[in-house]
């Protein structure tokens, strides 16, 4: 058995193809559509992907590239018959997922020389970021790490009250302070109670405002900087997430956030009730930020590492 034998497993593979059924059975509709009664590539086949694509949110940029990359194929290999394009397409929406530099993730490690491992995250209210923070800590947790939450989103007291939940119910610490409380001191005695605790994985909420794009990026940016006060190369990593089900919204969360911040991974949560999966798509080629989990449910363990190949795969699986 290899590594990611051990990784995507057949329960984990189940749950992917369970939380994409709404995607798939919108998109391959759509694609059975559109080669129905032809025997070869053509332009009315082309358009109709392209239009399949568009609908499961896939992204106008991202559809025409993938269109572009085909229509070249069709043409260099002279006859391509619709019976191999699944084969054609699978490639080319693989192709343009991108992958992270750093696989440790994918065992829920830590890279090298990088403890405690410090992650901010960033999202709107409503993405489901709380949630996602506490599915991390317990998958960090059953890796066998120790982790420390610290509740840096103080301008809403819900937040900080979920977070207290899911500290105790993943059975993790967490740093937090009153509500109003400067979000970076909270940022700071986190990090520090990290070092004083020899924790391994520090995970870090902030707050989900859109509203005022300067002011965000003053916080974000206040918070990294106090935070490398005490751990010179922190945060290691900003973790974006998105919610899946809002589509095209994604996107504009993602434009505003990567403008605003440094955000270097991506969750793309709540995908288990949406027909609009192909976000993912969108988002990962647009932003050449890579997708590292995927939530597909409400359980503690429904948020599942992203590989490209089982992703694609799952999409095309009837």
């Amino acid at each position: 058995m290899g590594f990611f034998d051990k990784l995507f497993g057949k329960k984990e593979k189940q749950s992917l193809e369970e939380g994409l059924q709404k995607t798939k059975e919108g998109f391959l509709s759509k694609l059975s559509k559109a080669i129905a009664g032809k025997s070869t590539v053509d332009e009315d086949v082309l358009d109709n992907l392209e239009e399949a694509l568009v609908s499961a949110d896939v992204g106008i940029e991202t559809t025409i590239q993938i269109i572009d990359r085909i229509e070249k194929r069709v043409k260099s290999d002279k006859y391509i018959n619709t019976s191999e394009l699944n084969n054609l397409l699978q490639e080319e929406i693989e192709n343009v997922l991108v992958d992270a530099d750093d696989q440790s993730y994918k065992n829920f490690e830590i890279p090298e020389g990088k403890k405690p491992y410090v992650i901010l995250i960033v999202g709107v209210n409503g993405v489901g970021k709380t949630t996602t923070i506490g599915k991390l800590a317990h998958n960090y947790k059953k890796a066998g790490h120790s982790v420390i939450l610290g509740a840096a989103d103080t301008f809403r007291a819900a937040a900080v009250d979920q977070l207290t939940i899911w500290s105790e119910r993943v059975g993790v610490p967490i740093v937090k302070q009153n509500m109003g409380s400067d979000p970076s001191a909270v940022a700071f005695d986190t990090v520090q109670s990290a070092i004083a605790r020899g924790s391994e994985i520090v995970i870090i909420d902030t707050a989900g405002r859109l509203h005022n794009k300067a002011h965000l990026m003053e916080e974000l940016t206040k918070i990294k900087r106090v935070i490398a006060k005490i751990l010179p190369d922190a945060p290691h990593e900003v973790m974006l997430v998105l919610d899946g089900s809002t589509g095209q919204n994604a996107l504009e969360q993602a434009k505003h956030f990567t403008a605003a911040t440094d955000v270097n991974s991506i969750i793309i949560t709540k995908l288990d009730g949406t027909a609009k999966g192909g976000v993912v798509l969108a988002i990962a080629n647009q932003f050449k930020i890579p997708v590292k989990f995927i939530g597909i449910g409400e359980k503690i363990d429904d948020l599942l590492i992203f590989d490209k190949h089982e992703f694609v795969d799952s999409l095309f699986k009837l």
